[in-house]
Parts: structure tokens; sequence; C-alpha cells
């Protein structure tokens, strides 16, 4: 066992991060069973934890899946090299993943410790909430074509920032990730991968072991990421039961103001790409400004405290605080754009 782990093995369970977090909110929602001034926060809290819930496990365990099958020599292949491959990887990758926002995060942090370089992880993580298939079924729902627009914007704000990072690692500006691994140029996943299974010896012993083994990284995974998440809920189910819904109306118009009120709002309201998605239509519905939309969604991952605080814990103080630098004047910019040109 690792010395890490051995801290955490001797920890008592009334110092962990997790219980602290979890202990007052549930205290508060036993609380607001007889305090009236309470019950917005309790209805806001248990209606996103229902909406999330099952984002997050998916999240947990799909992590857990890429910890124990998946050999660091995978990621650090398509995920690691020095070239633009890596950044349009990423963005692809974050397209086949389904999973809400807060999933997103536990995978991105997966990645990072499978050896993916710190700019895929950022590229991964800004366009997945937004570039992936369930979402831009979504959008399109509810904005017609223009939701379209609102993807293929989140995907420019990506790239652009995977490459910024990029840049920004080889000047030392920000940490390398150390859990990237060298890979022989003629390395082959595919051939590696057909070993791997003809090798397999199929029984219930190995089925067992292999539960236990993602069960294992799920948990490990969780220990990381998870009270991040629950704080993130209770901080954006704080802001949605008591601020009024006509400060978005009467502030979220199509200027620039709106656009940083906007910003400001989505930085502790945001909570999952699924639950956001209708909250930025009614934004659109009521003011007519699809960049304010736009910025509403994609600022809600760029400035979220949850994603920061998780890439200051696990990723890098400087990664974490290039994000928001990187990629909120993109998000703005591009915001006004839409506002301006797009009616």
């Amino acid at each position: 066992m690792s010395e890490c782990c051995r801290d955490k093995a001797r920890r008592p369970f009334f110092k962990n991060r997790l219980f602290i977090v979890s202990a007052v909110i549930l205290i508060l929602l036993l609380v607001s069973l007889f305090l009236p001034i309470l019950k917005p926060f309790q209805k806001h809290f248990l209606g996103y934890a229902k909406s999330i819930w099952w984002a997050v496990f998916l999240g947990l365990f799909l992590g857990g899946f890429i910890d124990y099958y998946i050999p660091k020599e995978y990621i650090s292949k398509v995920l690691a090299r020095k070239r633009p491959a890596t950044i349009f990887n990423a963005v692809f990758l974050g397209f086949l993943m389904s999973a809400c926002s807060h999933g997103i995060l536990a995978l991105s942090i997966q990645l990072h410790k499978k050896g993916a370089s710190n700019p895929a992880v950022v590229s991964f993580l800004l366009a997945s909430p937004w570039a992936n298939f369930t979402i831009t079924v979504m959008l399109v729902g509810f904005f017609g074509l223009k939701g379209l627009l609102i993807i293929i914007a989140a995907i420019v704000v990506a790239i652009n920032t995977g490459f910024v990072f990029m840049f920004l690692e080889g000047k030392g500006l920000i940490e390398k990730n150390k859990n990237i691994i060298e890979v022989a140029e003629g390395y082959s996943i595919i051939n590696d991968w057909r070993i791997r299974v003809k090798d397999y010896k199929f029984s219930l012993k190995s089925m067992l072991s292999d539960f236990k083994g993602v069960l294992n990284g799920t948990m490990e995974l969780s220990d990381m990421v998870l009270w991040w998440i629950v704080l993130g809920i209770f901080i954006a189910s704080l802001a949605g039961a008591y601020i009024p819904v006509h400060f978005f109306h009467k502030f979220m118009g199509p200027t620039l103001l709106g656009l940083f009120i906007t910003l400001g709002l989505a930085t502790v309201i945001e909570v999952c790409s699924e639950g956001s998605s209708p909250l930025a239509f009614e934004i659109y519905k009521q003011t007519g400004a699809l960049g304010n939309s736009f910025v509403f969604l994609m600022a809600g991952v760029a400035t979220d405290y949850t994603e920061i605080g998780l890439l200051w814990s696990n990723v890098g103080r400087r990664v974490a605080l290039w994000m928001p630098v990187v990629a909120v004047p993109q998000v703005i910019a591009i915001g006004y754009l839409i506002d301006r040109f797009i009616k």
C-alpha cells in the first residue's frame, strides 16, 4: 500500500471531506422539514441530485473501468504526444462520452492518472459536456439548428484552449503530467489488445477479480472527486433557491453587461449539462440572447469551482488557474458575436 493510501486509511472517517460536506447537507435537509425558509433549498438540492446521480456514478464507474482495463501505454499514445492530433483525439473522445459534466469530471481525472497530457485533459473537460452526442440531440431539440452553433462553438473553444495549453506546457508555464510514460513509436494498441484478449482466461474467478479491480478503481476515484461534486450541488442549490427568477429576465439580455452577469451566474449555477440545457433555453426564450445561452453553458464548465477545484488538487494549480484565463475570453467573445449577428 502506498504512503498516500496508508495516510487515508489512518484518517478518522469524521475528518473525511466527503463525510463533512455530506453531514452538513444532511443536517440542513433534516432542519428543512421544520424550517420553511430552507424548503426552497431542499427542493433544489433533491432536484439536482435526482437529475445527475446516474451520470456521476456512470462517470465514476467508467473511470474505474479505465483504471483497471486500459493500460497507461494506450492513454499516453493517444492523449499525451506533443502533436495536434492529441487535442483532436481528446475532443473526439469527448464526443463519444454521453455523460453529464460531473461524470466527465471523474473521467478527466482518471485520464490524467492514466497518462493523458494536461492539454488533452483540459480539452476533454471543456468539450465533453457540450459536444457529446446526447447533448447535441438535446440542444438541437431546444434551439433547432441554432443548437449546432452552440456545439461548434464549444468544440472551437476546446480545441483552441488545448493548443494554448500545449504552448504553455512547452514554455514550462503549467505543470506536466508525471503519469505519462514513454511509448515506442511503432507500438500498436490493436496488436497489444489482441494479445491481451487471447491470453485472458475466462472463469468465475477472473470475473470476480475483474469486478473487484473495477470497484477498487471506482472507489479510489470517488475519494478524489465526489466531495467536490457534492459541494458543487450544495452551492448551486443555494443559488437556485434564493436568487430571484426575475433577476435572470432583467439582467441577462443581449448586452456585454448581460454576458458578464450570465458568466457570474454560470459559475455558481452550473450543475449538470442535461440540467443546464433547459435553463439555457429559458434564457434564450426570455431574452432572445443566444450568445448568453452559450455563455451560460460553456462558462459553467470553464469557471465552475468544482472543475477548478478538482484540477487544482489533482492535476496542477497552474493548470487550474490558466483554464479560465484562456477559455473565458473566448467564451465571452463568441457569445458577443453570436448576440451581435445571430437573431
